[in-house]
């Protein structure tokens, strides 16, 4: 039992780009995807590396993805991402993050992975870091299927709550707790524990932090996994064909919610 918990938002804080849209391209290559819905990925990537994934724009990307799952095969939706993570995220990890991971164990801490993304993708992301538990999106499942209703959305302070939830349970005095982001969106996030970090902090979480004289970290090296745990698998080069999965779905969303923003912004 630990006395303390590191939580970590994954997107541009563990991986360097959005653990859901780095998974398009295998599904681009298995045939599931057009080239052209390629392109439109890249685009929604673009606008999310230049900090334009605001509030707004998470909880379209959030609809987005809900209604367009509305259907789908859970366990093939699994199946497929699974089949793809250790090729496309692998090698998209910083290494500060992972060093930092091991030295919060080290510590006798646990490791938290804070994630707005869907939980088919953070849990196996998470079993890859080694973490100790995972904070993600839940979409409802009936009957296997997914039915576009969402049973719990971690994004902004309900990741706070989500925490305080999970501290509560474990024993863990959140004052002694880290937590890591980028995102001005998780700021309750990172209020929520004694000791947040800003890490590769965007335009509005680096005047949080200065306000709040928070600390900033810098992470800059993307590396293999493997390199630094020899037991995860080495890369796919080959993804099952069953449905486009959930990373699809949110590329998809991606680019919608981007192209409605820049109309109404134009």
């Amino acid at each position: 039992m630990s006395d303390a918990a590191a939580f970590f938002d994954l997107d541009k804080t563990i991986i360097a780009t959005s653990s859901t849209l780095a998974l398009g391209r295998a599904f681009r290559e298995a045939g599931l995807i057009t080239r052209r819905s390629m392109a439109k990925g890249a685009y929604a990537r673009l606008v999310y590396h230049l900090g334009g994934v605001d509030a707004d724009r998470m909880d379209r990307l959030r609809d987005g993805l809900a209604a367009t799952m509305t259907g789908w095969d859970a366990e093939q939706v699994r199946s497929v991402i699974a089949g793809a993570l250790s090729e496309l995220i692998d090698p998209l990890v910083y290494d500060e993050a992972v060093a930092l991971i091991e030295d919060h164990h080290a510590a006798g801490r646990a490791v938290v992975i804070v994630s707005s993304s869907g939980e088919e993708v953070v849990g196996p992301i998470g079993e890859m870091l080694g973490a100790d538990q995972v904070i993600a999106s839940r979409m409802v499942v009936e009957a296997g299927r997914y039915t576009g209703s969402l049973a719990f959305y971690a994004f902004g302070s309900f990741k706070a709550d989500a925490m305080r939830e999970l501290a509560a349970r474990n024993g863990w005095e959140l004052g002694d707790c880290y937590a890591y982001s980028d995102s001005h969106t998780d700021v309750p996030m990172l209020e929520a524990v004694g000791h947040p970090y800003a890490v590769n902090p965007d335009r509005a979480l680096r005047r949080e932090a200065a306000v709040r004289d928070w600390p900033v970290l810098t992470f800059a090296h993307p590396v293999p996994l493997r390199s630094r745990f020899p037991t995860v698998p080495a890369p796919r080069r080959s993804v099952a064909v069953g449905v486009a999965g959930a990373a699809v779905v949110a590329a998809a969303a991606g680019w919608h919610a981007a192209r409605s923003h820049a109309r109404r912004d134009g």
